[in-house]
């Protein structure tokens, strides 16, 4: 890493990383707290037009003067099946009646704006910018790295990791299979689905550890200081925490999103593809069961053609037509204020490697 970058440690006093989470939830309010807090705060450009992640940009730069992070969808290949998506459109015919709308248009870009974000952070700069589904070029990450804006990339393998170092980033966000939300795979295979191929959190962290020279973030399940402090003392330098924040009051989520993590009718998690295409662990609703077996690996086609489903859905508040996006450990979810959940965070996080210390635990 150059000697004009900054550290991770130098980015954020506490190691706790409030996760970008695509489609609303992580908005300037909650991520401006955590970062007052000191944690990282984090947007999700995802989904946003160029100008709607700058608008973001500026209002949290009005709500913190403490570092914060953008995260970026990398672009996907547009090979998706034409004979697939139609099936899958006639499969949800039924939907769109029930919630009175349309299907959605699959015909989009799917770049998802990515040079469009980037000539904005380029132009002006924020203090560290992730990406998720794939990893950037060396010319991309050596611009970033000129503004001294800090670089993570998000893996969920060694070949990952080992790609994201070769190019040029400063860290790894190593996301295990707990993870809640899109799994961040360079690439989409499915004939991975249903092998229970991808690996757990702490398994991850410390092969990736030994595999490459890079600072690890580390993300799936993690709700709780004393998981903070277990994924530190494998050899991560930060826990990315996303579920945990989902509930707070500051969240964007949606409240049939939020009050679903602590219903007991939804009581598992699963991989699907039935909302956007692409691997996701959710809530296991009605409209999972119904329709995920059926979903093809068309990303981010789907998510464009159950877009408006979800949205009629979501203003119905009925929760068993939404994406409930949630990791394994939704359970010790906390109904707290983003910044009291910040300090319950921090101290237990202390009173942890307190205790391990005095076991002798690294």
């Amino acid at each position: 890493m150059s000697s004009l970058s900054p550290t991770l440690s130098e980015i954020a006093e506490h190691p706790i990383v409030q996760a970008p989470m695509a489609g609303g939830a992580s908005c300037p309010e909650l991520a401006g707290i955590v970062s007052e807090a000191g944690g990282l705060g984090f947007l999700a450009a995802g989904y946003k037009t160029p100008e709607a992640m700058y608008e973001d940009i500026k209002q949290l730069r009005g709500l913190t003067q403490r570092a914060f992070g953008v995260n970026l969808f990398m672009p996907q290949p547009d090979n998706a099946d034409s004979g697939s998506l139609e099936a899958y459109r006639a499969q949800l015919a039924g939907e769109a009646t029930w919630y009175e709308t349309e299907l959605g248009d699959t015909d989009h870009a799917t770049d998802d704006a990515y040079d469009a974000k980037l000539a904005i952070l380029f132009d002006d700069p924020v203090p560290l910018v992730s990406f998720t589904f794939g990893c950037p070029t060396r010319g991309v990450l050596d611009q970033f790295r000129k503004r001294r804006t800090y670089t993570v990339v998000t893996v969920t393998s060694v070949s990952e990791a080992q790609v994201a170092e070769w190019s040029g980033a400063d860290a790894v966000c190593v996301q295990g299979i707990e993870a809640g939300g899109h799994q961040g795979t360079h690439r989409d295979d499915p004939q991975a689905d249903g092998t229970g191929s991808g690996l757990g959190l702490l398994s991850l962290v410390t092969q990736v550890k030994e595999a490459v020279g890079l600072p690890v973030i580390a993300a799936g399940g993690v709700m709780r200081g004393k998981q903070i402090a277990a994924v530190l003392a494998a050899g991560a330098s930060a826990a990315q925490l996303g579920t945990a924040f989902l509930v707070c009051p500051e969240s964007g989520a949606h409240p049939a999103h939020k009050a679903a993590l602590t219903n007991p009718l939804f009581n598992r998690t699963e991989f699907t593809r039935a909302f956007s295409g692409r691997p996701a662990r959710a809530l296991v609703n009605r409209f999972l069961r119904e329709h995920g077996r059926y979903a093809p690996a068309a990303y981010p086609h789907v998510h464009h053609l159950t877009a408006e489903v979800r949205k009629a859905a979501a203003k119905a508040q009925d929760p068993q037509g939404m994406a409930l996006w949630a990791g394994q450990g939704y359970r010790l979810a906390r109904d707290l204020p983003a910044g009291q959940l910040m300090d319950v965070l921090i101290a237990e996080l202390s009173v942890a490697r307190e205790s391990m210390a005095k076991r002798g635990v690294a």
